[in-house]
């Protein structure tokens, strides 16, 4: 059975590299559309979810310095990988660049609720900012479903896709 502080130190871990990791898709979509694509309402609603992202990933990199928390040593290759989806999904359109955030924040829903019924009460502010965060996600999933997400044709491989790297991803950063 795992600590609590061993739970809690996983928990800010693939937060942390999971907000950061939504940033860099968010850089990779705007850096195709300040070069490639031109699609200034995309480009502004992209704009507008990475400041939300960026938020969160700023209360995690506190987080792990005020803890002393070893951030995943995978974060090069999730930037490198998150800067590539970003970009190759809005390459294929604003249909793809919006499926990709509605499948990562898909996942991330699921991931943020679990942690939520996990932790207890001496991490109140913490799960009060998880569960602020969670509502961010849901948000974005809406927006990308306005905006012409969709899970049609081509469109349902690359939701698998996509889902089953963020798993990965989830998986490998709880612990390495």
């Amino acid at each position: 059975m795992k600590s609590s502080k061993n739970r809690i130190e996983e928990f800010i871990r693939v937060d942390h590299a999971g907000e950061r990791g939504a940033v860099k898709i968010y850089e990779g979509q705007l850096l195709a559309l300040n070069t490639l694509i031109k699609d200034e309402n995309l480009k502004k609603t992209i704009e507008e979810m990475k400041v939300h992202e960026k938020e969160h990933c700023d209360f995690f990199e506190k987080e792990i310095k005020k803890r002393k928390i070893k951030p995943t040593k995978f974060l090069p290759l999730w930037d490198l990988l998150g800067v590539s989806l970003g970009f190759g999904s809005t390459l294929l359109g604003k249909k793809a660049a919006m499926l990709c955030t509605a499948s990562v924040e898909e996942v991330i829903d699921k991931h943020y609720q679990s942690q939520i019924d996990q932790l207890d009460s001496n991490e109140k502010e913490l799960k009060k900012k998880i569960v602020k965060f969670r509502e961010d996600e849901l948000h974005h999933k809406d927006i990308a479903y306005e905006k012409g997400a969709t899970k049609k044709g081509f469109y349902f491989v690359m939701d698998k896709i996509i889902k089953t790297g963020s798993k990965i991803a989830i998986n490998i950063s709880e612990k390495i």
